[in-house]
């Protein structure tokens, strides 16, 4: 067995470069580039806050030089990506298809009992798209007998439409307004996709080399996560026969409590180019706050499940990266019929950025107005005046 020891820069190092923030343009540039995000992370969370611009087209400005979301729905209507769940739900490489296999499995397993009624109008939803082709929710009447209690209380046509979805009866594609479309997979998997269900082994053992190519190091706790859907999957066993047999490295963080684990390739000796990144709350970098501490001692948390008088930063604040720590978080909203980015919030860490830093902040700041179709910013506060008015004066050079 294999095993490293590492500081906590090291190991933060290694995790930036297995997210592709170590530089700009990591992956390139242009439709291309976005698979090869999607292929390295082998999963892009997607979020339907439009706050700012939804996260999964966030991921991809961060890390792609004039990225244009149509390239998103382009790889989907080639059918190079396709859209399901693995922690969460987001877009996935298509030859990983065959691995989503046992997560709509342990859908059909796991789920509810289902009524009569229910069967039936699955039965009906489905004779419907074999005999006339894909549907969307809004081509059902409201069927809904008694009026919805809140945001998650879906009438019956919209439950059916998930669970044939979830169970991989169905499969899901979006107009260009993000609005979800229902289709049979045939129609959108190519024929030469895998279909064949892989093994429990081999479920769990394309977790742990899938989680360790996005995240760079990770626990066993964070491999687990990625295959949560499947109860009593065997990631953990699995994981110490591969640390036993040296098809894995084991890691010490020093100052970290949990054991650690790498692909034995991973490139350890990295530089980076300490440019500077506005991120999604959802980006595979900040989905564990745990590591966010542990890693680059950043507390964070994404507000808009805070109740409003608890919020300490504001809504939707979007961390900041600049190398390897993180600089500031700031508060967003894209004013899409004004053309302007509001700034609630701009509130810097205890640190004292260097010039060069401010300059490709400023840069940063330019590029993300941009990519959400904005002309101009304008700042309501920061903790740093002095900053920020700099800041506000090199936005407007």
């Amino acid at each position: 067995m294999e095993s490293l020891v590492l500081t906590k820069q090291q190991a933060g190092k290694i995790i930036l470069n297995a997210a592709g923030l170590a530089r700009k343009a990591a992956f390139g540039n242009g439709i291309e580039a976005v698979y090869r995000v999607i292929d390295h992370l082998g999963f892009v969370q997607l979020d339907t806050n439009y706050v700012v611009e939804r996260a999964h087209h966030h991921v991809m400005a961060a890390r792609i030089p004039d990225y244009q979301p149509v390239w998103l729905d382009d790889l989907c209507e080639d059918g190079r990506i396709f859209e399901y769940l693995t922690s969460d739900a987001g877009f996935l490489p298509m030859h990983d298809f065959r691995f989503s296999l046992p997560v709509k499995e342990a859908f059909k397993r796991q789920s509810k009992p289902v009524t009569p009624a229910e069967t039936r109008l699955m039965k009906q939803i489905m004779d419907r798209i074999e005999r006339d082709g894909a549907v969307m929710v809004g081509d059902f009447d409201n069927d809904r007998i008694e009026a919805s209690s809140g945001w998650w209380d879906w009438r019956p046509a919209k439950v059916a439409l998930e669970r044939l979805y979830l169970s991989g009866s169905l499969m899901i594609r979006r107009t260009r307004t993000f609005q979800k479309i229902y289709d049979l997979p045939r129609n959108l998997v190519p024929q030469e996709t895998d279909l064949t269900m892989p093994t429990d082994e081999a479920y769990a053992r394309f977790v742990i080399v899938r989680t360790l190519g996005a995240l760079g190091i990770a626990s066993a706790k964070e491999m687990a996560w990625r295959a949560r859907h499947v109860k009593g999957n065997l990631v953990k066993k699995e994981l110490e026969k591969m640390a036993q047999d040296g098809q894995l490295t084991t890691v010490t963080v020093e100052g970290v409590k949990a054991a650690h684990y790498m692909l034995p390739d991973q490139q350890t000796d990295i530089s980076l180019d300490n440019e500077v990144f506005i991120l999604s709350p959802f980006d595979v970098l900040n989905v564990f706050r745990h590591r966010l501490k542990d890693f680059f001692n950043f507390d964070y948390q994404i507000e808009c499940f805070v109740p409003a008088p608890k919020r300490l930063y504001g809504y939707f604040s979007l961390p900041i990266l600049a190398g390897d720590t993180f600089i500031a978080r700031m508060d967003a909203k894209a004013d899409r019929k004004e053309q302007v980015l509001i700034v609630h919030n701009l509130h810097f860490e205890d640190v004292d950025p260097a010039p060069v830093i401010v300059e490709r902040l400023i840069q940063s700041l330019k590029d993300f107005m941009r990519f959400n179709r904005c002309r101009s910013i304008v700042f309501s506060r920061s903790n740093k005046k002095a900053l920020l008015r700099q800041i506000s004066k090199g936005l407007s050079a």
